[in-house]
């Protein structure tokens, strides 16, 4: 395995996996992985479909549970934090935005809700302004394009600043305009707020567009880790 440790942004890891598994009945979804992702990294989870990407990408915020190793965030292991403080600061938007019924505020507020936060009206209309939904505080989450609901899933989980941005297919449900318009924003607020995010896609093309680094895997297994475009290219 070739493992590129180039733009560590720091000297230890935001988030490292240590022989992280899961087994599922007698197959193995996510197979001993163990990889260091630094602050600011952008990397792409890249394989073959049912390579274990998404299963891969749920163990991080414990949305599945690992049979075997755990993460560090921060230098932490993440059994020691409670998994809604986990999925605060390791937020996940999903291919298919799971939005609340109600508004658009509603949903976005509801993850600082969870701690005993409340996110003043200025505070959503910035967050809308960031994903270019100004004006929609009020709108009916079922009234929503796909892309919009997506913009409004990406709100939300900016909602709680993460420590790290998990994305699994977060343009497959989109036609290639939309698509187009939710990756410049994703390239966007990643160079903004330097987030390091992790990224599930089955679109090489898309991995060289959004980002620097690129994670192979192959059935559950960790094959190589680089350059994206050597990645991609290999």
């Amino acid at each position: 395995m070739e493992h590129d440790q180039q733009n560590k942004g720091d000297v230890h890891p935001i988030l490292r996996t240590v022989n992280l598994s899961r087994e599922v009945g007698n197959k193995k979804l996510v197979d001993n992985i163990s990889l260091e992702v630094f602050r600011g990294a952008v990397m792409a989870i890249v394989g073959s479909s049912g390579a274990g990407k998404s299963s891969f990408l749920r163990l991080l915020n414990r949305l599945d549970e690992p049979t075997n190793g755990t993460v560090y965030l921060q230098g932490a292991d993440y059994r020691t934090i409670l998994p809604r403080k986990l999925r605060e600061r390791v937020g996940m938007v999903m291919q298919a935005p799971y939005l609340f019924p109600g508004s658009v505020a509603e949903n976005i507020r509801f993850g600082p809700r969870q701690r005993g936060e409340v996110l003043a009206d200025e505070q959503i209309e910035q967050l809308l302004d960031r994903v270019g939904l100004g004006g929609y505080e009020d709108r009916d989450t079922n009234h929503l394009s796909g892309g919009e609901a997506q913009r409004v899933s990406l709100a939300r989980t900016l909602a709680n600043s993460p420590d790290v941005l998990l994305l699994d297919e977060p343009t497959s449900a989109l036609d290639d305009v939309a698509e187009r318009s939710v990756e410049e924003l994703l390239l966007q607020i990643i160079s903004e707020e330097n987030l390091t995010c992790l990224i599930v896609t089955h679109d090489m093309a898309q991995a060289a567009r959004l980002a620097k680094q690129a994670v192979l895997i192959d059935s559950g297994r960790l094959v190589r880790v680089g350059a994206v475009e050597e990645i991609i290219h290999a």
